[in-house]
C-alpha cells in the first residue's frame, strides 16, 4: 500500500506542475502586455511638449521598475527558455556577459542588492522537500522490489524489469519537468531542482538493477555488468550538464564504485585503470563546460585512491597502467580544466571577475593563489605520492619502475612549466624529483633498507640507473626553466623567479645526491661531465637572457638565482674531478673569478658568488682542517699544505674586496672584507697551532699558554690593522669587526691567561731563561700589546672600549710582575702546592707599590684617567695586602719594612697629587679628565 501511495503522490505532483505551467504561461502573457503598455506610455511621454521636472523625475523612478523585475526573473533556467544553448562554451558565454553595457551591469548589481533575503519558509518549503522526496522515491523503488521478493509475487526477471522501467520513468520524468516546468521556477531554487533529483533517483535505481542482475541472480556476466554500469555512470555524468554538479558527483561515485562491485578472479589492471581514466576524463570535460571545481577535485582524489589501493594490495603489481592513468590526469588538468585559464579574459570567469582578494593582493600571493587551485593541487599530490610509491621497496612490482617514476615526474614538471596557474604541479614535481632520487640512490647499494616483514629482500638497483635518472631529471628541469624564462621572464616575473629557483636547486640536489651515493669520490668522470655541462648550460642561458633583457632590472633576481645554481654545479664538478688541496684552491679561484667577471658583466649577483665560495671553503676546512688529510700533512713549520690551503683563499678574498672597493653595494663589500679578515686570522692561527704542536693537528690537544698567547697577540694585531684600514677606508666591518675582535681577545685573557692556562694553577714549566720565559710571552707581551692598542685607539674608538683595553694591559702587567716574583723565589715551577715564603710575601708588596707608582706616573704623563684609576686600584690592593696578610704572616724586620715602605709610598703619592692639583689651580699646568687624551691640547690652548 505504501508503494501505491508513493506512485499516486508522484502522479499528483506531476499533474500539479503541468497545471501550474499553464498558469505561469498566462501570467507571463499578462506581464508581456504590461511591458508593452509601459513602453507605449514612455514613448507617449517623450512626445509631450512640456513636462515639469518633478513629473519627469517621477517617471524616471517609476519606469525602471518593470526592467528590474525582468532582471530578477531571469536566471539560468529563464535564459534556457529564451534559447540559450546548454552545451555552449563557458568562455564565449562569459565574454558575451562581459560585453554588456555598463548601465545594464549597474542595474543588475542594484537589483541583486535589492533582492530580499531567502526566508526560512522558502528554504524549508522549496528546497528540502525536493531532496527528501528524491530520496523517498529511490527508497520506494527499493522497498517495492524488496516487498515483491519477500511476498514471492513476481519472478526475478519481472522484478528487475519493473525496477529498470521505474528508473527510466524517473529519468524521463526529470527531463519532461526540466523542459516544461523548470523555466518558471525562481532562480533561488536552483540548488534544489526537481529534474536533477528525479534523474539522480533513476540513475541509482538503474545502477542497483544492474548490480542485482549480476551479483544476486547471475543473469549477466562480468563483462556485461561492467559495461552496463560504466554506461550508466558515464550517462549520469553527461546528464549532469543539464542538471548540475550534484548529479556529476553521483556519476563520479558510480564510476568509482563500478570496479568494486564488479570484479573477476583474474585482475586486469589495464581494464581497471582504462575505465577509471575514461570516467575521470568525462567528469573533467563536464566540469570544464560548466566550470565546476568540486567534482574534478573529488575525481582526482578518487583516481589517486584507486591507484594507491592497487599498488599497496596487489603483489606484484603492474606499473604501466597506473602510470597511464596518472598521465591522463596530469594532461587533463594542464590542457582541459583548469587548462589555459590564464589566457581568457577575467570577465569570462565570474569567480575571478571584479576586485577579488586574489586580484588586489601582492603578485606573490596571486601566484600562489591561482584560480581553481584545488584541482591542480589534488592532482599534483596524487601524482607525486603515487610516483614515489612506485619506487618504494615496501611494495612489490614486476620490475623496478624507474622509467615510470621518471615519466610521471617529467609530465608533472612539464605541466607546471606551461602556465603560472600550475605553480603547485611545478613545486610538487621538484619535490618528487629530489625525494625520488634520494630513494633511488639509497637503494643503489650504499644504503640498503631492511625489508619489511613478509616481503622479499630489499631491491638493490644498479648505481648507474640511479645516476642516469638523476642526470635526466636535472637536464629536464634546466630545459623547462629555459623555456619558462625565455617566454615569461618579464611578463610573469614571479613565475620566472620560481622556475629560476627550481633550476638552481633541483639539478644541484640531484647531482650532489647521485655523486655522494653512487659516484667515485676520488675521480668520477660522468658526474663531473654532467655537472660542468649543466653549469655551462645555465651560464649560457643567463648570458642569452641578459642580452635580451639588458635594459630591465626585473630580471636581476631570476638571473641571480641561475648564476648561483651554475656555481653550485661547478662545485660538484670540481669535487668529482679533484680532491684535497686542489679542490679547495679550485673553489677559491672559481669564486674569485665570479667577482673579477664584474669587469665584463655588471651582474649584481657575481660578488655574492664569491661569498658563497668562501663559505664552501670554510665548510671544507671545518670538515678537514688539515686540507690534505692528517696522514699527508707535513710536519715542517709554516711551509706545508696549510699555507696555500688557507693562505691562497685569504689572498683571493683580499683581492676581491680590493677589486670591489668602489662598488655601490656596500653590503657585499663589507662581507668580503670580513671574510678576508677571518681567513687571514685563520691562516695565522692554524700555522701557529701546527708549529706549537710539533706538526700535528688534532682536536684533542689542549692549547698551551704559549700557543694561546700567540692567538691573543694575533687578535691584538688584527684589531690594530682593522683600525688602520677603517681610518684609510671607513667600513663598518673594520670598525665593529676590530672592536669585536678586541673584546673577544680580552675575554680570552680573563678565561685562559689568568685562570685556565695560568702556570700557578696548571703547573706548567716556565723555562730555564729567567726573563725570556713563558711569563714574558704569556703576560708581558700581551700586556704591552693592549697598552699600545689603547694608546692607538684614543680618539678613534669609544671611551669604554679604550678604557677596557688599558685596564686589560694593566691587569696583564700586574699578573706578569706577580708571577715573576714567584719565579724569583720558587724557580721554573711556580705551582700553588709549593706555598709562600716570607721574603716572597714581602716582595709582592714592594712590587705592587712600585707598579702602582709607575702607573700613576704614566697616567699623568699621557693624561689617561683610566691608567690613573688602575694605579689607584693597584695601590689599594697593596694596602689591603699589607694590613691583612703581611701583618699576620711576616715577622721581625720584614713586617716593619713592609709598613714603612707602604707609608712612604702613600705619603709620596699624596704629595704628588697635592702638587699637581696646586699647579692646576694656579693655571700653570693640569691633568685633563679624559682617557682618550685627544682633548688635552685643546684644553691647554683654552687655558693659555
Amino acid at each position: 500500500m505504501l508503494e501505491v501511495i508513493a506512485f499516486v503522490a508522484f502522479a499528483m505532483a506531476l499533474a500539479a506542475f503541468l497545471g501550474g505551467r499553464k498558469t505561469a504561461e498566462r501570467l507571463g502573457a499578462e506581464i508581456e502586455s504590461l511591458k508593452a503598455e509601459i513602453a507605449r506610455l514612455r514613448e507617449f511621454s517623450t512626445n509631450e511638449p512640456a513636462i515639469p521636472p518633478a513629473s519627469s523625475k517621477a517617471e524616471e523612478t517609476e519606469v525602471p521598475a518593470p526592467a528590474a523585475e525582468e532582471v530578477v526573473e531571469k536566471g539560468p533556467w529563464s535564459r534556457e527558455r529564451e534559447g540559450a544553448r546548454i552545451f555552449s562554451d563557458g568562455v564565449s558565454e562569459g565574454i558575451e556577459n562581459a560585453a554588456r553595457s555598463a548601465p545594464d551591469a549597474e542595474v543588475v548589481a542594484e537589483t541583486i542588492a535589492a533582492r530580499p533575503a531567502e526566508s526560512l519558509e522558502s528554504r524549508i518549503g522549496g528546497q528540502w522537500p525536493v531532496w527528501v522526496g528524491g530520496i523517498a522515491l529511490a527508497l520506494g523503488g527499493y522497498f517495492l522490489v524488496q516487498y515483491s521478493i519477500e511476498a514471492g509475487l513476481l519472478s526475478p526477471v519481472v522484478r528487475l524489469t519493473l525496477a529498470a522501467a521505474f528508473g527510466f520513468v524517473l529519468g524521463i520524468a526529470g527531463e519532461v519537468i526540466r523542459r516544461r516546468a523548470v523555466p518558471t521556477i525562481a532562480d533561488r531554487f536552483r540548488n534544489a531542482m526537481i529534474p536533477g533529483v528525479l534523474t539522480a533517483a533513476g540513475a541509482v535505481t538503474l545502477f542497483g538493477v544492474v548490480y542485482a542482475a549480476y551479483g544476486i541472480y547471475g543473469f549477466i556476466g562480468t563483462a556485461t555488468a561492467f559495461a552496463l554500469l560504466a554506461v550508466i555512470s558515464l550517462a549520469t555524468v553527461g546528464l549532469s550538464l543539464l542538471h548540475g554538479q550534484a548529479l556529476a558527483g553521483l556519476g563520479l561515485l558510480a564510476s568509482l564504485l563500478t570496479p568494486l562491485f564488479v570484479s573477476s578472479g583474474e585482475p586486469r589492471p589495464w581494464v581497471l585503470f582504462g575505465f577509471l581514466a575514461t570516467a575521470w576524463l568525462a567528469t573533467l570535460v563536464a566540469s570544464r563546460l560548466r566550470r565546476w571545481t568540486i567534482v574534478p577535485t573529488l575525481a582526482n582524489a578518487g583516481l589517486g585512491l584507486w591507484a594507491l589501493a592497487y599498488v599497496t594490495s596487489v603483489t606484484p603489481f603492474e606499473a604501466p597502467p597506473v602510470t597511464f592513468a596518472l598521465l591522463v590526469m596530469i594532461a587533463g588538468i594542464g590542457l582541459i580544466w583548469p587548462g589555459d585559464l590564464e589566457s581568457a579574459p577575467e570577465a569570462a570567469y565570474p569567480a575571478e571577475a571584479g576586485r577579488s582578494e586574489a586580484a588586489v593582493a601582492g603578485p606573490w600571493r596571486k601566484l600562489f593563489t591561482p584560480p581553481h587551485a584545488a584541482i591542480t593541487i589534488s592532482a599534483a599530490i596524487a601524482a607525486t605520492v603515487l610516483a614515489l610509491l612506485l619506487i618504494s621497496p615496501a611494495v612489490g612490482a614486476l620490475r623496478f619502475p624507474v622509467s615510470e617514476f621518471t615519466i610521471v615526474i617529467a609530465a608533472l614538471a612539464a605541466i607546471g612549466a606551461m602556465r603560472p596557474i600550475a605553480v603547485y604541479p611545478a613545486l610538487f614535481a621538484a619535490f618528487g624529483a629530489i625525494a625520488g632520487t634520494w630513494r633511488l640512490t639509497a637503494l643503489s647499494g650504499v644504503l640498503v633498507d631492511l625489508p619489511p616483514a613478509g616481503l622479499s629482500p630489499a631491491i638493490v638497483i644498479p648505481g648507474r640507473t640511479a645516476m642516469l635518472t638523476a642526470m635526466i631529471l636535472s637536464a629536464l628541469f634546466v630545459l623547462l626553466a629555459s623555456i619558462v624564462l625565455a617566454r615569461r621572464l618579464v611578463r610573469d616575473r614571479q613565475f620566472a623567479v620560481l622556475w629560476a629557483g627550481i633550476a638552481a636547486v633541483v639539478p644541484n640536489a640531484l647531482l650532489a645526491m647521485s655523486f655522494l651515493m653512487t659516484g667515485e669520490l676520488a675521480f668520477d668522470l660522468p658526474h663531473g661531465l654532467a655537472a660542468f655541462a649543466a653549469g655551462l648550460a645555465v651560464l649560457g642561458l643567463v648570458e642569452w637572457l641578459y642580452r635580451r633583457h639588458s635594459d630591465t632590472k626585473e630580471a636581476d633576481l631570476s638571473l641571480g638565482l641561475l648564476v648561483m645554481g651554475s656555481f653550485g654545479l661547478f662545485v660538484i664538478g670540481l669535487h668529482a674531478w679533484t680532491d684535497g688541496l686542489v679542490t679547495t684552491l679550485a673553489i677559491a679561484l672559481l669564486g674569485a673569478g665570479y667577482t673579477f667577471a664584474t669587469r665584463l658583466r655588471a651582474w649584481p649577483v657575481l660578488p655574492w658568488v664569491t661569498v658563497a665560495a668562501a663559505i664552501v671553503v670554510l665548510a671544507r676546512t671545518a670538515w678537514e682542517p688539515t686540507v690534505v688529510g692528517s696522514g699527508s700533512l707535513s710536519t715542517t713549520p709554516v711551509f706545508n699544505a696549510l699555507l696555500p690551503g688557507y693562505g691562497i683563499p685569504a689572498l683571493l678574498l683580499v683581492a676581491s674586496a680590493y677589486f670591489l672597493r668602489a662598488s655601490r653595494d656596500r653590503r657585499v663589500l663589507n662581507l668580503l672584507q670580513a671574510l678576508a679578515s677571518l681567513f687571514v686570522l685563520l691562516t695565522l692561527a692554524i700555522l701557529v697551532r701546527h708549529t706549537m704542536n710539533g706538526g700535528v693537528l688534532d682536536s684533542f690537544s689542549v692549547p698551551t699558554l704559549g700557543e694561546q698567547s700567540i692567538y691573543t697577540l694575533l687578535a691584538i694585531g688584527a684589531s690594530g690593522i682593522f683600525m688602520t684600514l677603517d681610518t684609510k677606508s671607513p667600513s663598518p666591518v673594520f670598525r665593529y669587526g676590530g672592536m669585536a675582535l678586541g673584546v673577544l681577545s680580552m675575554l680570552s685573557v680573563l678565561s685562559a691567561h689568568l685562570i685556565g692556562l695560568n702556570p700557578y694553577f696548571s703547573g706548567e714549566s716556565l723555562g730555564s731563561i729567567p726573563f725570556f720565559d713563558l711569563l714574558f710571552i704569556g703576560y708581558l707581551l700581551p700586556g704591552l700589546g693592549y697598552t699600545g692598542l689603547a694608546w692607538y685607539a684614543r680618539g678613534k674608538r669609544p671611551l669604554p672600549y679604550v678604557a677596557a683595553l688599558a685596564v686589560s694591559g694593566a691587569v696583564l702587567a700586574f699578573a706578569w710582575a706577580t708571577l715573576t716574583v714567584r719565579r724569583f723565589w720558587q724557580g721554573e715551577n711556580i705551582a700553588d702546592w709549593k706555598g709562600f715564603l716570607q721574603g716572597e710575601t714581602y716582595t709582592y708588596s714592594v712590587v705592587w707599590l712600585v707598579l702602582g707608582v709607575l702607573l700613576l706616573v704614566a697616567g699623568s704623563r699621557f693624561n689617561a684617567k683610566s691608567i690613573r684609576i688602575a694605579s689607584a686600584v693597584l695601590v689599594l690592593i697593596a694596602v689591603l695586602k699589607v694590613f691583612l696578610i703581611d701583618m699576620s704572616n711576616l715577622e721581625g724586620v720584614l713586617r716593619a719594612l713592609s709598613f714603612i715602605g707602604l707609608g712612604g709610598v702613600l705619603i709620596g703619592i699624596g704629595l704628588f697629587y697635592q702638587k699637581i692639583l696646586s699647579n692646576a689651580g694656579n693655571g700653570r699646568t693640569g691633568m685633563p679628565d679624559t682617557a682618550a687624551g685627544v682633548t688635552g691640547a685643546d684644553d691647554r690652548r683654552s687655558r693659555v
